[in-house]
């Protein structure tokens, strides 16, 4: 009973990851060809379908973890998966003033070359129960280029969003109102930047001990 079990969680990780992957290569291969062909500012336009379905389908990956399907720990997950919904639901979508900006095509293909591999690494591992050595060595050194232009990304297009936040007031609640609550947008996204500073960091160290675990590891095997 085991045993199908633990099949049945592996046909679904392997389903899961390769549908993602092949949204996010979606995401890459209009990307580069939008920005080729029509340049920076109609990227957005291009990818964003695609880039909703594939950043949206991470939520998954924070109940994996709560559930214990994978064993990635949450307080790892969250704060990195929050913050990419933040920015592509937040930010991207509640505000199209920042659709035309150079910063959105940095941040897609930063997001999408991490994920295609990240992706096929873990399809590959639960589809086959390996992964090429090179696939490994991309999956834990790649982030040391694209997660400072990624977060770089995220960071300059919260901030280009501000003035547009509060000119709108979208997503604010002012009192008085029946919950005797008040909510400020622009106060929020400002708190966000405010904790990149610290959280970015935190994470770089973070993913570059997995890096050396990780490679330790296949190097000893």
């Amino acid at each position: 009973m085991a045993g199908v079990g633990s099949a049945v969680r592996r046909l679904y990780l392997s389903v899961y990851n390769w549908a993602v992957f092949f949204g996010w290569a979606q995401v890459l291969y209009y990307a580069i060809t939008t920005l080729l062909e029509r340049g920076h500012e109609a990227v957005y336009d291009a990818v964003e379908r695609p880039l909703q379905f594939a950043q949206t389908a991470a939520f998954m990956e924070i109940l994996h973890g709560l559930v214990g399907l994978v064993r990635s720990p949450v307080s790892a997950t969250l704060p990195q998966i929050g913050s990419r919904l933040f920015l592509t639901w937040g930010i991207l979508w509640s505000f199209p003033e920042t659709h035309s900006h150079i910063l959105v095509t940095s941040l897609v293909i930063s997001w999408s070359i991490t994920e295609i591999i990240r992706y096929s690494f873990f399809g590959m591992k639960e589809a086959f129960g390996f992964a090429p050595s090179w696939l490994l060595w991309l999956r834990y050194s790649t982030f040391m280029i694209l997660y400072p232009t990624g977060i770089s990304s995220e960071v300059g297009l919260i901030y280009i969003a501000l003035p547009y936040m509060k000119a709108s007031e979208k997503y604010c609640l002012r009192m008085p109102n029946k919950w005797n609550f008040s909510f400020d947008y622009l106060y929020t996204s400002i708190l966000a930047l405010a904790v990149y500073l610290p959280g970015s960091p935190h994470m770089f160290t973070y993913m570059l001990a997995q890096r050396k675990k990780a490679l330790s590891k296949a190097k000893a095997a």
